[in-house]
């Protein structure tokens, strides 16, 4: 396939298990959102949180991405690898005095609905180990974006508080790492799940401050349990399938929870021939922004 370096793409699971329903289409609907377009598609392991991913989990992901036939380009990034990366970008943030560090905790402002910024002007306890947090009330950074399906979004950072960018532990946070890579890996359009709608002006406050272009942006409809429950490996969603034709049957629901409006054929069809449907048909004025509910325990059957 002829790629147009005009749009790259990417899917940034974090392995902290395998994948499931959910996670299958957000990947999904990032890979046709790129092949339809002619473009790249890249694969990144969100990997900075150790205790959070076990052993082997990332080469699962990558197993399951090929069985349901989305085949990246490049190699894979490994977020684990990219220490000095992010070193870098926080002691430039520190230069344009867009950061702090904090030594407070959740409960010492429990009672506010986002942290109060008592740490800006000077450390609150020097003793106590430190994370690093945005200052949202600087940065000359539009508050208003356009989002492909949810349309016009206004909302300013300063509104969500100053997330954390390095952890108290050292570990790395993913609003800095995900603009970092994104940056790194010319990504042109980030197409992913709708509950992370709310991170996108933090991660354009930064992009805006380290000079980094700014994505295009579409935010999938959300898969939610019969209960309305996001659906995720903390509510036990099971693991995508291996069988090649329960494969062919999700694929199929998988384009129906993207409102693609797949024929009833397709599900006999083989992956390749399903996947060839979908790239030629992807409509992103079909999805609709309502979440699509699934049935936790049959959403493979």
């Amino acid at each position: 396939m002829t790629h147009s370096s005009a749009y790259r793409g990417r899917f940034a699971p974090t392995p902290s298990g395998p994948l499931h329903f959910g996670s299958l289409v957000a990947a999904l609907g990032s890979f046709l959102d790129a092949r339809a377009a002619g473009g790249e598609w890249y694969v990144r392991i969100e990997d900075i949180d150790p205790p959070r991913c076990p052993a082997g989990a990332d080469d699962t992901i990558l197993r399951q991405l090929e069985r349901f036939g989305l085949e990246w380009d490049g190699t894979v990034m490994y977020q684990s690898r990219r220490d000095a990366a992010y070193a870098e970008t926080l002691e430039r943030l520190e230069q344009l005095d867009l950061v702090y560090p904090c030594s407070c905790s959740r409960k010492q402002w429990r009672d506010y609905p986002i942290y109060p910024g008592w740490c800006r002007t000077a450390v609150c306890d020097p003793r106590k180990p430190q994370a690093w947090r945005l200052r949202s009330d600087r940065g000359a950074c539009p508050h208003q974006w356009t989002d492909r399906l949810f349309g016009v979004q206004n909302l300013d950072p300063e509104a969500l508080g100053d997330v954390v960018l390095r952890r108290k532990d050292g570990l790395w946070a993913y609003q800095l790492a995900v603009v970092v890579d994104d940056g790194a890996q010319h990504i042109t359009d980030v197409v992913r799940g709708v509950d992370l709608l709310d991170n996108t002006p933090w991660q354009r406050l930064l992009q805006h401050a380290l000079g980094l272009p700014e994505p295009r942006y579409l935010h999938l409809p959300l898969i939610v349990t019969s209960e309305g429950q996001k659906l995720s490996k903390q509510n036990l969603a099971p693991a995508l399938p291996e069988q090649p034709d329960r494969i062919r049957r999700l694929l199929v629901q998988a384009l129906q929870a993207l409102d693609q409006a797949p024929p009833a054929e397709l599900a006999e069809a083989d992956v390749a021939t399903q996947l060839q449907w979908a790239i030629s048909h992807w409509r992103v004025d079909a999805l609709r922004p309502s979440p699509h509910r699934v049935q936790t325990t049959h959403a493979q059957e």
